[in-house]
């Protein structure tokens, strides 16, 4: 990647967030797995996403999360964190914490626990906005019942509110119809089983989980992608996508945290709500992840 990219763009890994047995937070388990990510390449963080269990975070826990990743990150190392929050006035104040500690970007849900309509969302992201940070949108409609779709991305990015999307609906057809509506709003991969089909559709980024498991895979494989390199994606793809295909489904930060475990790196059990994995459900994630780590895949 240039020297001169944008924050947002590369592979920004949305990070897990490691527990002690009381379930408080480690923060030195989790500045060493910043430390750790910077060194093997990744261009980012995106810490209190989803795969940071935010909704079980304090404010206080979200803040020291984000020092505790800027303190960790070396020079030109983005840290992106997520603002998710019931409402905007909310997030807004975890923008404006993220600026005054000295993070280039936030990355933005809309309204998570409210089916909002279109002036509900504007209003989110120019209160988002307002804190003076470029805003990454994030489109779960999975689990915020709130599609970001192409014509309101393009509203969004109109009245300069965001800067990019991660794309997280799965539908790669709509990446070209954002591309046509906002031709300047960067696209950002957001679902980890559909890294080639957004790379070559034209992405900036990917906020990515998996890097955390597979870091060098999972690079090579973006780099492959968003440059449109078949030869090397294709096959690499193919290889890595029983475990990719992990990052979108319901158990996604247990699997990731599991597979974090498998290869050498800290994981560790999730806060409530979230239970371990099943049995059933864990074999299954185990045995992909142990085909990779056999096959020399790192």
């Amino acid at each position: 990647m240039s020297e001169t990219r944008k924050p947002w763009h590369g592979v920004i890994v949305a990070t897990s967030l490691p527990f002690h047995d009381d379930l408080s937070v480690d923060f030195g388990a989790y500045g060493e797995s910043v430390a750790r990510l910077a060194a093997e390449g990744m261009h980012g963080v995106a810490p209190n996403g989803s795969l940071g269990e935010y909704q079980t975070l304090t404010h206080e826990e979200r803040d020291r999360v984000v020092e505790t990743a800027l303190a960790h990150a070396p020079e030109g190392f983005t840290v992106m964190p997520g603002v998710g929050a019931y409402g905007g006035r909310e997030a807004a104040r975890h923008a404006r914490f993220a600026k005054d500690a000295g993070c280039q970007a936030v990355m933005c849900l809309p309204p998570n626990a409210y089916r909002a309509d279109d002036r509900a969302v504007l209003e989110h992201f120019e209160l988002v906005a307002s804190a003076g940070l470029p805003v990454t949108a994030y489109n779960n409609p999975i689990d915020t019942k709130v599609d970001l779709r192409p014509d309101l991305l393009a509203k969004l990015y109109a009245e300069g509110f965001i800067v990019g999307v991660k794309e997280f609906s799965g539908d790669v057809r709509r990446c070209y119809e954002i591309s046509e509506r906002a031709p300047g709003l960067d696209l950002m991969i957001g679902t980890d089983d559909t890294v080639l089909e957004v790379g070559i559709a034209g992405a900036k980024g990917w906020v990515a989980g998996y890097p955390q498991v597979f870091p060098r895979a999972c690079l090579a494989l973006y780099e492959a992608s968003v440059t449109g390199d078949l030869e090397t994606a294709l096959p690499l793809y193919r290889q890595l996508h029983p475990v990719l295909r992990w990052d979108s489904r319901t158990e996604f930060v247990q699997a990731i945290k599991l597979g974090q475990e498998m290869t050498g790196r800290r994981g560790g059990v999730c806060r409530p709500p979230r239970q371990p994995l099943a049995p059933e459900t864990e074999a299954v994630v185990r045995a992909a992840t142990q085909a990779l780590v056999d096959a020399g895949v790192n």
